[in-house]
């Protein structure tokens, strides 16, 4: 069940995903102005963190509560976000504050060549800041109590303590068979052969 649930909750990410990038392309048009250039590169970031929910909702069926991991939020995403961010910002219509100052900065710093190669995939970058933002987020899993196990001492053997014991601290019968956890009994002790040439009993 855990991989079919997973895949059918992979096929409704996958569906949410495309219905917010035909959304947002709707939205955005053949001419976009900033405000609709910005809600269409929103509703792709979104697009991809509900691809990465997805996989996170059906993680949940190992009974996990979902957390968020500092290492990957601090070392993965905010790096993306800004490099990301930068090149969208670059690609913002003429005219407007933000996209006219980063191209200019940009061509400030000697990077403007590789942000115009890079403006051309604006989409997939917008969608992979949504999928890293969502790849921060984690399940703990399920936490169980580590498996108990009997302390065992070291005992004496039973022919020496006369209490019945194996000298493992196993219980043991009056023949000798040691009993042991799980209820298997080891083969009984043979009994000993008395000495030849021994005294003999006349009748």
């Amino acid at each position: 069940m855990y991989g079919l649930t997973r895949g059918v909750i992979t096929l409704a990410g996958a569906a949410g995903a495309g219905f917010l990038i035909w959304l947002g392309a709707t939205i955005a048009g053949d001419d976009p102005s900033g405000g609709e250039f910005w809600a269409f590169a929103g509703l792709l970031a979104a697009g991809g963190l509900v691809m990465a929910l997805s996989q996170l909702l059906g993680g949940w069926t190992k009974w996990g509560w979902p957390r968020v991991s500092g290492n990957v939020f601090l070392i993965a995403f905010l790096p993306v976000l800004i490099a990301g961010g930068w090149v969208l910002a670059a690609v913002e219509p003429s005219g407007y504050w933000l996209g006219d100052h980063v191209r200019n900065w940009s061509e400030d710093i000697g990077v403007d060549g590789l942000v115009t190669g890079l403006r051309r995939g604006w989409a997939g970058i917008a969608f992979g800041i949504g999928l890293v933002f969502g790849l921060t987020f984690d399940t703990t899993g399920r936490r169980t109590e580590p498996g108990g196990r009997r302390e065992r001492r070291a005992v004496p053997d039973a022919a020496a303590t006369g209490d019945g014991s194996a000298g493992n601290g196993e219980p043991s019968d009056d023949r000798g068979v040691h009993i042991r956890e799980g209820g298997i009994a080891d083969a009984p002790r043979a009994e000993p052969t008395p000495p030849s040439g021994g005294p003999q009993v006349k009748e």
